[in-house]
Order: structure tokens, then C-alpha cells, then sequence
């Protein structure tokens, strides 16, 4: 048995070091202890491996994206896992592929669930100020993550507070911005950080206008605000008073909904709507790429390994929208980048449309799925999910700015048109959006990968290029009155 004592509980550097030489020395992964700070003395009685100074073979990107974000997760076995893969990868360069991999699922889950322990600390973290004996203003924080994930969350902090002097304080570690560099330091307690101050008086007054009764339920049941961070909030006392009379509220603003036609108000409301996943304000479509990843909108989330945003020009003009992700989107963070996303490729390039000027993306932004054994099998969205995820494709529509939508299927059609709809009975016809977006209709490529006749797909196929056409003709219409 070969032991590595590592210094850091979630240094990726470090590790890597560590594994480069047991790769060197070529030691497989059931003959490594691995050792940090919180493994106790003495439990492993072995040699230690010196580090390697050079790259040995060679692993796919993913593995290190995945493998950084992994390895500040509080799971005792994380850097054995990283090791085992690493090893693995060196025979099989594809294995990232494998879905249905037990180490590979362990991976991706890893690192998901330190993505959200980053998101939840983006979303419920709390400075209090503290005046010093000059009388120079500082703030301070508590905050006790699940993971070790302070280091890779307060360069964020930087970027939003680049203003003031601040600390974050964990039960691990510790980070300080003095208003030009970023230093670490080791955890703390509760007590090390005061307990209030004059700013909680804007955190209630900011909470309050915000509330949304007729959410109190769904915000429950999604933990968008976790009752374990409730004690570091100020706002957190205002839960109680506020949900006395939500009912009546609620009814109020259900019935003021009602008279506001759909389409008009779900736009509105994409931009207003102040979210708890969203921990700066989304103006841009960078600040919604990154604020999908903590959507908890509905349960979709918990099993998926990402939210998987659209892609394209900031202006493109034409967006596809297809259902939501496959299993392949689900693991490459990307949309239309399997079977599908290639019948679309080439379906899109047949007809004529630049695809590079196509802004693709989905109805749903989480992959639903039912576990039948390795395979993950795709579970039609239902009209809550469509629902809950149309916040994220209004602001998309609103960034982007299309001339032409084009719903890929019914999942899409329905999101865009805020009821059912038959493909049979919309394809072929433009229709005029309240916008004045116009949007077409017709089946998702998925659909022609499922005819098992040859003949009736062929005709399938022709049909949906047929529709793409009408698609090319309208941009070179807009085009030309331009």
C-alpha cells in the first residue's frame, strides 16, 4: 500500500501532482491511501509516492473541468474517485461517455452538487459591516457550505464587491479582499463575525417588496431558501409575518394575472421577476447562462447533471427551440449535440440556412429521465416543467432578439404559445407573435429518428426540410427589406 498525503483539502494542483507521479510509478489505484488534513493520525501506515513533475498521457478536457469542481466536494473518497478515473481514462480516452458508468455518475454528481453548494453561497451569503479603530469601513461574512467550496466562489465575491474591504468566514477556510488581492486564511467560528448591523434594515425593506406569496409553497418545497441558512439571513424574520394573509394576496394576484393576456405578462415577467437562483441581476444573456445553473424552478434539477442553456450568436436571427436536453446534451453541457442536434445539422445546412447565425436552445433546460438499467430513457416534460422553465426561454427570446422562431415539436410550441398544440395543424403557416416575432412550427429531428419505416421517414424527412425552407425564405425575406 502506497499513501499520499495531500495539504489541501481541495487543491486540484496538488492532486494532480500526486497522481502524476503514482502514474509514473505506475501504482494502480487500489494501492493508494490518500490522506488530507481531517484524516486522522496515524490511521494509514504506508509509503508516500513522490510527486510527478511532467504529464503522464493524456485525459479529455471534461475530465479536468469535471475534476476541479469535484474535488472541493466533502466526500471522504473524492480524490481515490478522481484517481481510479484518471487511471481508467489512460485505456479508455472515451469512457466520460459512458453514462451509465458507476464512477463516471459519481463524478458528474460530485461536481454538481458542489455547483450548488457555490450557487446557494452566491444566493445566501451576508456582509456585516465593522468599523475599525481608524474609522475605515469593513464587512464580514458567515457562511457554513456543505462543500469545500469557498475558494472557487470568492472570485465572485471580488467581481461584485470590488468596491469594499470584505472576509468570508467558514468552518474550513476563510477568504479576505482588501480591495486589490484575493488571500486565503483558515476557517473560523460564528463569533468571529458580528451579529448585526445598520445594512439589515435594507436586506428586510429589500425582501419584503420582493415576496411573492403565491410562490411561498413551490419556494418551500424546492428549498430555494434552505431553513439551514435561515439564521445567517436578517430577512429570515420576516418569513413568518409575511406568510400571515398570503392567501388573500395570492388570490389577489392570481386574479390580477388573469386579465393580463399571457403572452405579454410571461414576457414582462421574465425581466421583473426577482429569483432566488439568479444572485446578481440577470441583464445579459451571459448573466442567464450563468444563473440557470441554480434554477430549482422544479424537481427536474435533482437528478440532472446540468441545466443546459441555448448557444448562438448573441443576435442570431432565428432560434430553434427544441424540447429540452438528451442524455448526451445532459453530460456535454450543450444543446443539440446528439442524434437529433445532427439531423438538424444537416437538415439546416441543406436548406440553405447559415448555421452559424442560428441561435439554438430548448423549452426545458433539465434532462428528464427514467433510470432503465444502464440506459437513461427520456421522459416527456409536463406542463408544470414547461411552465416553470418559460422564465428562462423569455429571457433568452428578449436577449436574443430573433426575427424567426422555429418550434422543434409540441413541448416547444406549447412553451411559445402558452397552450397545446398539434404539429399537423400549425406547420406550413407563419404566426405573427405579440412581439411581432414571427414563428414556425414543426416536428423535433428526434421524431425522424424513430420512423422504423425507411420509406415513411424518407417522406418525414422531406417534410421537415420542406418546413425549413419556408423558414430560409422568411429570413431572406426580412433580409431584403433591410
Amino acid at each position: 500500500m502506497h499513501s499520499v498525503t495531500l495539504q489541501a483539502l481541495n487543491d486540484f494542483d496538488e492532486w494532480r501532482r500526486a497522481a502524476r507521479g503514482l502514474l509514473q510509478a505506475g501504482i494502480v489505484p487500489e494501492d493508494v491511501a490518500w490522506r488530507d488534513p481531517l484524516t486522522e493520525a496515524g490511521l494509514f501506515g504506508a509509503e508516500d509516492v513522490a510527486e510527478g513533475d511532467r504529464p503522464v498521457g493524456s485525459v479529455p478536457p471534461a475530465f479536468i473541468e469535471l475534476a476541479r469542481t469535484a474535488i472541493a466536494n466533502a466526500d471522504p473518497e473524492r480524490f481515490a474517485l478522481l484517481y481510479r478515473l484518471l487511471w481508467r481514462l489512460q485505456a479508455d480516452r472515451s469512457l466520460l461517455e459512458v453514462s451509465s458508468d458507476p464512477d463516471v455518475t459519481r463524478l458528474v454528481r460530485l461536481a454538481s452538487a458542489v455547483r450548488r453548494d457555490s450557487h446557494k453561497m452566491k444566493a445566501f451569503v451576508r456582509f456585516r459591516s465593522i468599523l475599525d479603530d481608524s474609522g475605515l469601513e469593513r464587512f464580514a461574512a458567515w457562511f457554513e457550505p456543505e462543500h469545500y467550496s469557498l475558494e472557487m466562489t470568492a472570485p465572485f465575491f471580488v467581481r461584485r464587491f470590488d468596491g469594499m474591504i470584505w472576509a468570508i468566514v467558514t468552518p474550513y477556510a476563510s477568504a479576505f479582499w482588501d480591495g486589490e488581492s484575493l488571500a486565503s486564511g483558515p476557517g473560523g467560528k460564528k463569533t468571529d463575525v458580528p451579529q448585526e448591523d445598520a445594512i439589515e434594515g435594507d436586506w428586510k425593506t429589500y425582501f419584503s417588496s420582493i415576496f411573492n406569496p403565491a410562490r411561498l409553497k413551490v419556494a418551500m418545497m424546492k428549498s430555494e431558501m434552505p431553513v439551514k441558512y435561515w439564521r445567517n439571513l436578517p430577512e429570515a424574520e420576516l418569513i413568518a409575518p409575511l406568510i400571515r394573509g398570503a392567501r388573500e394576496a395570492e388570490q389577489e394576484m392570481i386574479e390580477r394575472v388573469a386579465s393580463l393576456p399571457p403572452s405579454r405578462h410571461v414576457r414582462k415577467k421574465a425581466r421583473e421577476e426577482i429569483v432566488p437562483e439568479a444572485e446578481t441581476e440577470i441583464v445579459s444573456l451571459a448573466d442567464a447562462r450563468a444563473a440557470v445553473q441554480g434554477c430549482r424552478r422544479c424537481p427536474l434539477y435533482e437528478h440532472a447533471t446540468q441545466a443546459v442553456f441555448g448557444e448562438g450568436p448573441k443576435h442570431a436571427q432565428v432560434m430553434f427551440v427544441g424540447e429540452q436536453p438528451g442524455d448526451q446534451e445532459d453530460l456535454a453541457g450543450k444543446p443539440f449535440v446528439g442524434p437529433a442536434g445532427k439531423v438538424l445539422d444537416a437538415a439546416v445546412e441543406k436548406v440553405g440556412i447559415d448555421r452559424s447565425r442560428v441561435y439554438v436552445t430548448n423549452a426545458v433546460k433539465h434532462f428528464k429521465f427514467e433510470p432503465r438499467g444502464k440506459r437513461r430513457i427520456h421522459q416527456k416534460p409536463d406542463g408544470g416543467e414547461i411552465a416553470a422553465c418559460k422564465f428562462w426561454l423569455n429571457l433568452e427570446i428578449e436577449f436574443v432578439k430573433p426575427k424567426v422562431i422555429v418550434a422543434l415539436g409540441a413541448t416547444a410550441a406549447q412553451s411559445l404559445l402558452g397552450r397545446s398544440a398539434t404539429i399537423s395543424k400549425l406547420r406550413g403557416a407563419p404566426i405573427t407573435m405579440d412581439d411581432g416575432t414571427t414563428l414556425y412550427v414543426t416536428n423535433h429531428p428526434s421524431y425522424l429518428l424513430r420512423i422504423p419505416d425507411r420509406e415513411k421517414q424518407a417522406l418525414e424527412r422531406e417534410k421537415f426540410e420542406a418546413d425549413l425552407v419556408l423558414v430560409r425564405d422568411a429570413i431572406e425575406a426580412l433580409e431584403a427589406r433591410h
